[in-house]
Parts: C-alpha cells; sequence; structure tokens
C-alpha cells in the first residue's frame, strides 16, 4: 500500500523512514544492479525550490539524500521557469534555445513548441523507454493548442491546462482527457500527481521507464495540503548576513533603488517561506509514496531517482521582496540529489553542474546519444566516482522581457568555484569572490585586477556564444584563467 497521507505523527513516521532506509539500501551500497535490463529513471522537478535544509523533509532526507549523492554546486541555466525547463529538455542554454522568458512573444509554451520534436523525452522513448510526464510543463501551456494536446515523446501525460499554481479547482489534460478536479483534500496536486506516479513506476511491466514529475511546490502562493497546516509555525526566514542588506552602494542601479525592507514585508516574507515549508511537505508525501511503490514492485535498486529545481528563489537577501531572475546565488543555485545503481551513499560532487547537463546524463543512462545540438555534459562519470576532466565555469543568462520592468535587466553570468562574474545589458557589472564572500555582500568588480576582469568577460562572451559541442569546450577553457588568479 502506498505511504498513507495522515497527519504526520512525526517520531513514529522517521523511525519507518530509516528503516526503509536500512532495508532499501543493500544492492545500491554494493554498486550493483539487480537486473540486467536498462535502469528507471525518476526526474522529480520541484518548482523554484531554493538550496533549503533538505533534513527538514524526512523521507527527501532519508531516502534520497542519505542514499544517495548531493550536488553541492548545481546551478540553473537560467532564474526563471520556462527558460530553466526548456534547457531542460533540450540540453540548451537560453541564447541557443532562445525560449527567453515565461509567457509569449518571448517565450513560454508557444515559443518552445516548434522545439518539441527533439527532447529528452523523444530521446528516452527512442531508446524503448516507456516516458511519462506528470505536472507542470511549461508556462502558458497549452495556449495556441487544445487542452487535449500531448507533445511528441510521452506515452503518459497528465498536466494541469488551468489554475497550475492553485492546486486545487484545475482542469488536468489526463492522457487526452481533461477531468476537472475541484477543492476537496483529494484533489490537492501533489496528492493526484503522487497516486498517478505511484502507478506509473508500477504498470510498465518489463519496459524499462523514465518518469519526469513536476510537482508545483513550492511556487507562490504555496498552497499546501489541509493535513500540513500547522506545521513550522514558528518558521522564520533565514536572515543571512544579505537579509535586508544595509550596504548597496556598490551595486548596480536597480539594486541601489531598492528601499530597505519594512517590517509589513519582512512579516509577508516570514508568511511565505512558512508556507513553502509546509508546500514542500506535499513533496516530501510524494517521494516517501513513490519509493515505497518501487520497492513494493522490486524496481528500488534498478531505479535512479533525481531530485532537484528549476531555479531558486530569494526572501529577503539584498533587499529583493520574494521572488527570483537575478543572478545572485539565492536564484541561480539550486538542491540536487541524486540515488541509483554504483552511487555512494552519503557522498557528495562538489563539481560545478547544471540544469543542461540533465538531457545527456539521462540519455547515457538510457544508452541512447543525445543531439549535436546537446551543450551539456554527461554526470554519469561523476555520479560513478570516476575522476574525470571537467568544467571551471558554469554559465546563467537572463533575458529582461519588455513586460517584466520589476525584474533585473538582461545579464549573463560566469560562476566559477571561487568568483561570481555578472555582465549586464545596462553596461553593469558585479564581481564577487565568493570564497570570502559568500553572501556576496561586497561588488568588488571596480577594485580588482583589470585584467582578472578582463579575462572573466572574455571567457563570458565564449560561453555566451558557443553552439553545441562548443560549449563543453568553451567552459572547459577556464583552467588556464583560473591558475593565473592568486588564491
Amino acid at each position: 500500500m502506498p505511504v498513507p497521507r495522515k497527519a504526520r505523527r512525526w517520531c513514529p513516521w522517521l523511525a519507518v523512514a530509516l528503516l526503509m532506509c536500512t532495508a532499501f539500501s543493500g544492492a545500491a551500497a554494493q554498486g550493483q544492479q539487480t537486473s540486467s535490463r536498462a535502469p528507471n529513471i525518476v526526474f522529480i522537478l520541484t518548482d523554484d525550490l531554493d538550496t533549503t535544509d533538505l533534513q527538514r523533509f524526512p523521507n527527501i532526507w532519508n531516502l534520497l539524500v542519505q542514499q544517495g549523492a548531493v550536488f553541492s554546486r548545481f546551478f540553473a541555466t537560467n532564474p526563471w521557469c520556462c527558460p530553466s525547463r526548456s534547457s531542460i529538455l533540450r540540453s540548451q542554454y537560453m541564447h541557443s534555445h532562445q525560449v527567453e522568458s515565461n509567457r509569449p512573444p518571448t517565450g513560454g509554451f508557444p515559443k518552445f513548441r516548434p522545439l518539441e520534436e527533439s527532447t529528452v523525452g523523444v530521446w528516452m522513448q527512442s531508446a524503448g523507454y516507456r516516458t511519462g510526464l506528470l505536472g507542470k510543463y511549461l508556462n502558458k501551456y497549452p495556449l495556441d493548442a487544445s487542452q487535449d494536446y500531448i507533445p511528441p515523446g510521452w506515452d503518459r501525460w497528465a498536466v494541469p491546462v488551468t489554475r497550475l499554481y492553485q492546486e486545487y479547482g484545475y482542469a488536468l489534460n489526463d492522457d487526452g482527457v481533461v477531468v476537472r478536479h475541484g477543492y476537496a483534500p483529494e484533489d490537492y496536486l501533489e496528492d493526484v500527481l503522487s497516486r498517478k506516479a505511484d502507478d506509473f513506476v508500477t504498470s510498465s511491466g518489463d519496459q524499462p521507464f523514465f518518469l519526469y514529475l513536476a510537482p508545483v511546490a513550492p511556487h507562490q502562493p504555496a498552497n499546501y495540503a489541509p493535513r500540513h497546516a500547522n506545521a513550522f509555525l514558528d518558521e522564520q526566514a533565514p536572515r543571512t548576513p544579505s537579509f535586508d542588506q544595509l550596504d548597496m552602494s556598490a551595486e548596480p542601479s536597480w539594486l541601489r533603488e531598492k528601499p530597505p525592507l519594512s517590517p509589513k514585508v519582512v512579516r509577508r516574507i516570514d508568511e511565505l517561506h512558512r508556507n513553502r515549508l509546509r508546500a514542500m511537505l506535499g513533496v516530501d508525501d510524494m517521494v516517501g509514496s513513490l519509493v515505497w511503490s518501487l520497492e513494493r514492485s522490486g524496481q528500488l535498486d534498478n531505479t535512479y531517482i533525481f531530485f532537484t529545481s528549476d531555479n531558486g528563489f530569494h526572501l529577503g537577501q539584498h533587499r529583493l521582496r520574494p521572488g527570483k531572475t537575478t543572478p545572485f546565488e539565492e536564484d541561480i543555485r539550486i538542491p540536487m540529489v541524486v540515488r541509483g545503481p554504483g552511487i555512494a551513499p552519503g557522498s557528495t560532487i562538489d563539481r560545478l553542474c547544471s540544469t543542461v547537463d540533465l538531457g545527456p546524463t539521462f540519455a547515457e543512462l538510457g544508452g541512447v546519444l543525445p543531439p549535436s545540438f546537446a551543450e551539456g555534459r554527461s554526470l554519469v562519470p561523476l555520479l560513478q566516482g570516476r575522476d574525470v576532466a571537467w568544467r571551471d565555469a558554469v554559465l546563467v543568462e537572463f533575458y529582461q522581457p519588455p513586460y517584466a520592468p520589476y525584474a533585473a535587466p538582461s545579464y549573463s553570468v560566469l560562476r566559477t568555484d571561487r568568483y561570481s562574474y555578472v555582465e549586464y545589458g545596462t553596461g553593469e557589472r558585479q564581481l564577487y569572490d565568493l570564497a570570502g564572500d559568500p553572501y556576496e555582500l561586497r561588488n568588488i568588480v571596480e577594485t580588482a585586477d583589470p585584467f582578472l576582469v578582463g579575462s572573466f568577460s572574455t571567457r563570458l562572451a565564449l560561453l555566451r556564444n558557443c553552439v553545441g559541442a562548443t560549449c563543453r569546450v568553451a567552459d572547459a577553457e577556464t583552467r588556464s584563467l583560473l591558475r593565473a588568479v592568486p588564491r
């Protein structure tokens, strides 16, 4: 039976989770697959989840983090939903897929639709996988298409077509049939998706499966299940050193204009933080139920489970009201956990990785080559603990559409192991030495060595203009630069 979704009894539930961990870890700890068939792949993509403390969520912590590998430096190619998800589906940076925002004419589902003939779903289906996408697809789906439209590459499809972020009162395209859901507790979207995910992984027979599971949580308004209403009552948003930052004098003009946070805004930030944590408990229940379904059907030891987010989220840092789309670490760095055959439980991978790497990773695990336009790197060697040549920088891009003047100006980021260098379309720049300034409080671009700044600018230009395999050359060429940086 799936894990019951009743009001939480924290101590007994943790005990059960720990017992499940012990029972499930045997084959994975020995690095052995229990089946000769291709491995199953489950990809869980949350919405706007920052690098929060995952230990708050017992299933995610005990069944994924403790049983798998954590990527400590994993980044979104773009800190906005639709451009980021387009990069995941195609393994391309924004400048290549050109889905620049969440809605037309610069982005959204209509802009991505001509690219649907070759996505990770198509690749995995061609490799003999049964594919499924459950949850959020792309912003503005299904604009300019019928509500029963299903893109190429997906054998199983259950995606909201109305009221995506409300979690109740929505319509779901369920394999081409539009099903209306109401406001009863059992209509809560995360629970509906969880039941469908459990059914998907237990009904594929001998065919390997690729499941793209995309809950809406913790995206605003961060609606949660009634059973979680009393959780995190005393929580407060993290008061990091950058929270309501005092000195903004060295920052670009769009930041210098920000007023200090008012008490009313701070109260709203704290309330939203609590609701985001509560919404994530629905995802935590989903993870627990899914792992149990995989174990019950005898497939857990031959299944890779990836857990990440499309982008991060800021809550008061740098005087910013709740949101995303900025070049700061809160928005571009995201959680990433993987468990599966051959992955050392409780391990950490500190290489610079990106959402553009997910497609090639799934393709290699499934035994298929990604198309030549793919710009990411397969994470499989890192998951297997191999010492391989790797990139020294990742690229993040953001385009400010005309309809969002409140967003940051267009920019691109070169993120190395030590520095974050930003160039805006306005001509303004930022440079942070994260080794001594992890909260990005001191923009040193005007006082840094001009040669260093110029080198970063040159490297950033190479990445901004890379295409296909040349991106894997451009992101590796920073080694000579980094050797020149004084330590």
